[in-house]
């Protein structure tokens, strides 16, 4: 069967914002981006050698909501420590603080961090197993 690709779409209230959180801090990277399709602008971030990517878009003369709750999450596992570190690490150096997770399971072996538009990325250390 073919992998299918994944692209994850949500609103933001600032392209600028989110994409340093996701680029200075995960270090994705600027994958695609469009300028007032039918009053939209948006990008599209991703990582090298992934079936994934997220869509950022911002609808012009509107402000987008902030998450619904604090368990709305990405989570990225991290099957190496020293990569996790050094994941951690980057944001850390770029501003970005981990924050104590809704749910208390992903403390046990991650670190949640939250946008700017209050969604969170959990950064896993495990290996992803299912």
């Amino acid at each position: 069967m073919e992998m299918c690709k994944l692209r994850v779409a949500r609103p933001t209230r600032s392209l600028a914002t989110v994409v340093r959180f996701y680029r200075e801090g995960l270090g994705f990277e600027l994958v695609g981006g469009f300028e007032d399709h039918a009053g939209f602008d948006g990008v599209m971030l991703g990582q090298v050698g992934t079936p994934y990517h997220l869509e950022f878009t911002v609808e012009r003369g509107h402000e987008a909501p902030r998450a619904p709750s604090p368990d709305h999450l990405l989570v990225l596992y991290v099957s190496r420590r020293e990569e996790w570190d050094a994941r951690v690490r980057r944001m850390v150096q770029a501003g970005f603080h981990p924050v104590r997770s809704h749910n208390p399971y992903w403390d046990v072996y991650g670190k949640t961090f939250e946008d700017p538009d209050g969604y969170r990325v959990v950064l896993y250390q495990g290996e992803w197993t299912r």
